[in-house]
């Protein structure tokens, strides 16, 4: 394996996810009261509501649950940071909120309305604005784990191939070797090419292992894992953007002849109307765009299955309590399996995102005769 590779993959690795977690901050008008207290108000009301429980998982949160006992939530706090026009930039825990039902310096969580789950700011006329929010969410610390664990897996892999350069891979290194190999050989050699592969790797490297390390971290229901980072569409909007960003600066002059005067197609389709032309101009963007919503979709799908399966305990439940416990058989065994089936769905999604962002590149590299 090329010792370039971990090299480069390091130095590629900072802008993107940087960008990623840039992108992640700004998402902030779809964030969940946090799901513990959702489940409360369900509790005080009486009735199960299903999309209250599964969005309310699967949304971003001001904090981290991590576990309910009783009537008693445990969760970590996050820090709030917000901005806003009367007192400037102000900083505090989330834990301040108690769980949405709190307010703090003029600051709540909206519990409904056109800005429910986000921070509202009552100013003092008594009208309510939304502040500039670039709070650390648990998604944005999901993020922070994630690179500090992918950043600790290969800083410790590279630092033993270095030290032990003739040696033989063993345990985890040997693992990540034959990932590494895989990407290479069935991604980017066969989609890219023998001879311009190699520059593209860095890229096609970060994006495999960040969403497939992702993917497996939402999947573990304890800290740090159960966050929906790769289903959170301003994630995969970036990725997406990158693929974008460097399929459209790659492009040869072949590539260019080939969107705006594709041959071997019949001249009436170019003029006077430029059907094919524009036809080949719009696939630039809606490429990436495919890209961006099949992961996100990909991924919040398969939690909600499994949410929606374990839903139907609760709902069969207030019907008939035996009914409830019969239907929580059938239903965790189901989402059992659906689990397993998301472990290589979560290597699937890494792939075809990966694929064809490599199937992009090489097509905008390929020579034409």
């Amino acid at each position: 394996m090329p010792r370039v590779t971990f090299r480069y993959l390091l130095l590629i690795t900072l802008p993107v996810l940087a960008t990623v977690f840039f992108s992640g901050i700004s998402y902030g008008n779809d964030y969940s009261i946090s799901e513990n207290h959702e489940q409360h108000d369900q509790h005080e009301e009486g009735s199960f509501k299903p999309k209250d429980y599964m969005f309310g998982h699967i949304r971003d949160s001001y904090d981290w649950h991590i576990i309910s006992i009783k009537e008693k939530h445990i969760s970590i706090p996050l820090p709030v940071i917000l901005y806003s026009k009367e007192k400037g930039l102000v900083v505090f825990m989330s834990s301040k909120f108690d769980h949405g039902h709190s307010s703090y310096k003029s600051f709540h969580i909206a519990t409904s309305g056109e800005h429910e789950g986000s921070i509202v700011e009552t100013l003092s006329d008594g009208s309510e604005v939304i502040p500039v929010d670039i709070s650390i969410t648990k998604n944005i610390a999901s993020l922070f784990i994630s690179i500090i664990l992918l950043f600790w897996i290969f800083i410790s892999v590279a630092n033993t191939y270095k030290r032990n350069p003739d040696k033989a891979p063993s345990g985890f290194q040997s693992l990540i070797e034959v990932i590494i190999i895989f990407v290479r050989d069935e991604i980017a050699k066969s989609s890219i090419g023998e001879k311009k592969y190699q520059r593209f790797m860095p890229f096609l490297l970060t994006v495999f292992f960040f969403i497939w390390f992702n993917n497996m971290l939402g999947l573990v229901p304890f800290f740090p894992g159960g966050a929906n980072l790769t289903g959170n569409i301003s994630v995969t909007l970036v990725l997406a953007f990158f693929t974008f960003i460097i399929t459209t600066t790659s492009g040869t002059k072949g590539y260019w002849q080939h969107i705006f005067n594709t041959p071997g197609v019949p001249v009436w389709l170019k003029i006077p109307l430029p059907i094919m032309p524009l036809i080949e101009f719009i696939g630039i963007f809606t490429k990436p765009f495919v890209l961006m919503i099949r992961l996100f979709a990909n991924i919040t799908a398969g939690h909600i299955i499994v949410l929606g399966f374990l839903s139907l305990i609760f709902m069969f439940g207030e019907m008939n309590a035996l009914v409830g416990y019969s239907v929580s058989v059938v239903s965790v065994l189901f989402a059992v399996f659906m689990t397993f089936l998301e472990l290589l769905v979560a290597f699937i999604q890494a792939y075809v995102f990966t694929f064809l962002s490599a199937l992009f590149f090489g097509m905008a590299v390929e020579e034409h005769h």
